[in-house]
């Protein structure tokens, strides 16, 4: 019996996934700057959405915590300015597929949908997928136990009426469910 096909008792190893958190989510050195500056806008959102604290406060704030230097600072930019700046709209878009009050969301969520509807409306370069993705991520590292079930729900429901022709050709071509 060599130590490397084995354990004691004979249970094999087990194996890690690489870039993976033993929880599922990615480890912080095997995420994009994109990713990251998603993470960073997330942490601004909750603090506008929850203290009601200035959004030039909050992003002197964020610019200043560890590992923002590895974050794509321009996007982080354009989501944190872009969502606080159109937050009506946003918040308008998505209340016709909220089956609560907004008040009843978590703050977390409600952020990330924030994001996500953002970046679905003025970030072409990213993929409709990679942005439910994102959303779905992080609302499951920062979020409550099953948020990231309401994110895509919402989301999801909102891609065909932002990106109709993106998501129409992932349907057509079998990548997206119907």
């Amino acid at each position: 019996m060599t130590e490397d096909t084995t354990k004691a008792g004979g249970a094999k190893p087990r194996q890690s996934r690489t870039g993976l958190t033993s929880t599922g989510a990615r480890k912080a050195s095997a995420k994009s700057n994109r990713s990251r500056a998603r993470e960073f806008a997330l942490q601004a959102l909750y603090q506008h959405l929850v203290g009601r604290n200035d959004p030039t406060d909050i992003d002197h704030f964020t610019r200043d915590l560890a590992g923002f230097h590895k974050a794509d600072a321009a996007h982080y930019d354009a989501l944190l300015h872009g969502s606080i700046d159109n937050a009506g709209q946003l918040d308008a878009l998505i209340l016709p597929l909220l089956d609560r009050k907004f008040e009843e969301i978590s703050p977390i969520e409600h952020a990330v949908m924030w994001i996500g509807v953002y970046e679905f409306q003025n970030c072409p370069d990213v993929p409709w997928r990679v942005v439910l993705n994102e959303c779905i991520e992080l609302a499951k590292e920062f979020g409550g136990t099953d948020g990231h079930k309401y994110v895509n729900a919402v989301l999801n429901g909102l891609a065909p009426q932002l990106r109709p022709l993106e998501v129409e050709a992932d349907r057509a071509s079998g990548k997206a469910k119907a």
